[in-house]
């Protein structure tokens, strides 16, 4: 694979002759596969030689042992090649573009892929706590993405912690809770909030059951209530979604990727990890049947294929999408190669949003999800019908949308109350 990109035979034989030789010769075949351009494996071939001469003469002998040098070889790099930048910006794109390519070589070759295995930071209090990870996964029975959402608060009573110069969990007090409250729910939303007090809660519990700690202290952690009914949905008027839909350009293949998964957002009000989630078989084009079977109150939902949404998936499948073995229906449209996130689908709406001038508070897939539930409410279909359209498990969850009909509720309250 190394010569295709380089002719000269002598390049080839000293990249092979290279410490990590075989690594940077199984990385470039990643490449290759993964649809990256030319010019990204001649900007990182140099710097990942560079690497294995430079984790050699630290010591390391194989790829596990290279771990250790990445950052200081980032930094190492970012000393020679970041004399000319003009800001820290700069200077920070060259540390991180060495980090990068030396730590996606190496998790391909120790893991046999790149993402999944990706070094992530140590969850908050690991060597004090060790089992509370596995008490919210086998006790409490949460999802990844909650215990990671548990962990991210945590990391940060632990950086709080250790600015205080606390150093060990049974020094927590009451007052020092309250301090670190104040400073960190200082930018956050409501919801947000009650989340990381909860979290304390739940934490400090399981301290004082595990005498971690040597008093219960988690009813020092008050949660803020948040009212279901408090806030009014977040959509915009159809005419606003024609707007947005407008301003797609269907010429490129992001644009008819985002296309279809904006119509799959308003049309059945799905949610953004639902788009990211869809497969091949979770659309029957002899039935003109599209099936969510992973919904987040673990349930699943049939729709009827709608003619333009149909339209638009298949312009995508057959224009855009990239060749792979793999069902999920929508990819990234940069190397790597990887089905899209959830977070990818809620910015491609924001994208779109802003670029017809839609002003609407906290944009996302969200936005569109309410636009399709308020569509529904206007026709007057009942909330029962509503609430199983778009996947809710509880009646409680649909009846905030009875608060979406501004102009009606408006005409009732400056009326003289005779129609009442």
């Amino acid at each position: 694979m190394l010569e295709r990109y380089f002719v000269r035979p002598a390049t080839v034989d000293r990249i092979v002759a290279n410490a990590a030789g075989a690594y940077i010769e199984h990385y470039v075949s990643w490449m290759r596969a993964q649809g990256y351009a030319d010019r990204n494996v001649f900007r990182r071939v140099p710097i990942l030689c560079q690497f294995g001469e430079f984790a050699s003469a630290k010591g390391a002998i194989d790829g596990q042992s290279a771990l250790a040098h990445v950052e200081s070889f980032a930094q190492y790099w970012a000393s020679i090649h970041g004399k000319s930048c003009m800001s820290e910006v700069e200077r920070a794109k060259v540390t991180s573009e060495a980090r990068n390519a030396a730590r996606q070589m190496l998790e391909l070759a120790l893991y046999g892929s790149v993402g999944p295995h990706r070094l992530r930071k140590p969850f908050a209090f690991e060597a004090e706590v060790p089992g509370f990870a596995g008490y919210l996964r086998d006790e409490r029975g949460l999802k990844d993405e909650t215990i990671a959402r548990h962990g991210f608060y945590l990391n940060g009573l632990s950086a709080f912690l250790g600015r205080a110069g606390v150093a060990s969990l049974a020094s927590v007090s009451p007052p020092l809770l309250a301090a670190f409250l104040v400073e960190r729910c200082a930018g956050l939303v409501r919801t947000s909030r009650r989340d990381l007090c909860g979290t304390l809660r739940i934490f400090l519990r399981y301290c004082y059951r595990e005498r971690v700690i040597g008093r219960d202290i988690s009813a020092a952690v008050e949660v803020p209530r948040i009212h279901r009914l408090a806030s009014v949905p977040r959509a915009i008027t159809w005419d606003e979604v024609r707007d947005m839909l407008a301003c797609v350009d269907r010429r490129c293949a992001l644009s008819r990727r985002d296309y279809a998964m904006l119509l799959l957002l308003v049309t059945y009000g799905l949610r953004g990890n639902e788009v990211a989630q869809l497969t091949l078989k979770d659309i029957d084009w002899q039935r003109e049947r599209l099936s969510i079977p992973q919904r987040k109150a673990g349930h699943w939902s049939a729709y009827p294929l709608a003619g333009v949404v149909a339209e638009a998936i298949i312009d995508y499948l057959k224009n855009a999408r990239p060749q792979t073995a793999d069902q999920h229906v929508f990819f990234r449209s940069m190397a790597p190669l990887r089905p899209i996130s959830s977070a990818a689908v809620s910015s491609a709406a924001v994208r779109y949003l802003q670029r017809a001038g839609v002003r609407v508070h906290r944009a996302g897939a969200h936005t569109l999800r309410h636009t399709c539930v308020q569509r529904l409410v206007d026709a007057e279909f009942s909330l029962k019908t509503i609430g199983d359209y778009v996947g809710h498990r509880s009646p409680q969850s649909t009846k905030i949308y009875t608060k979406v009909d501004l102009a009606a509720l408006r005409e009732v309250a400056m009326g003289d109350g005779e129609a009442l």
